[in-house]
């Protein structure tokens, strides 16, 4: 009886355990603008990169796996990439993570629920035209930045990240 009642709870513990490593991989936050204009506001010695994409965007999704890996490569150093979806709250569960899960997404991803664009967008940049994707870098400290938008040329990204925080162009 007692080696029937242990065998159960190492398998729910090992079952939890696996429950709880694929939810965090395919998890996504819905925020608010409020939430967003908090996390690129925050005064930090840390290169924020913003990447507005959505899951219906050929473009993103083609360019999605390179910040990816670039988020993976700058782990340690001072550059956080926050992947920011425009997919509706709706699709959330049905595309959004899927989507991430699938494609192996570890950045932070959060689904942006403010539907009027028009609201918010110059508070991203004001030349911003609302095509994705786009990308901000921000680094407070330094008093950088840098917004572009649709696809972005790598090498060009990675000399203005490097302009940005002095710790990636370190070895």
């Amino acid at each position: 009886m007692f080696l029937k009642r242990s065998a159960l709870i190492v398998i729910f513990g090992l079952y939890l355990f696996v429950f709880q490593a694929f939810s965090q991989s395919g998890s996504v936050r819905v925020i608010k603008f409020e939430d967003l204009q908090k996390q690129i506001n925050k005064v930090s010695d840390t290169t924020l990169v913003v990447h507005f994409w959505a899951t219906w965007c050929k473009p993103c999704t083609e360019e999605l796996p390179n910040y990816e890996k670039l988020s993976q490569e700058f782990v340690k150093k001072k550059v956080r990439f926050l992947m920011v979806s425009m997919d509706f709250t709706k699709d959330l569960k049905g595309r959004v993570e899927p989507f991430v899960a699938k494609n192996g997404i570890n950045s932070e991803v959060v689904l942006l629920d403010e539907p009027d664009y028009n609201a918010w967008i110059d508070e991203i940049d004001k030349d911003w035209s609302g095509t994705i994707p786009a990308t901000l870098m921000v680094n407070l400290i330094m008093r950088k930045r840098i917004f572009f938008e649709g696809q972005a040329n790598m090498k060009d990204f990675l000399e203005q990240l490097k302009e940005m925080t002095p710790a990636v162009g370190a070895n």
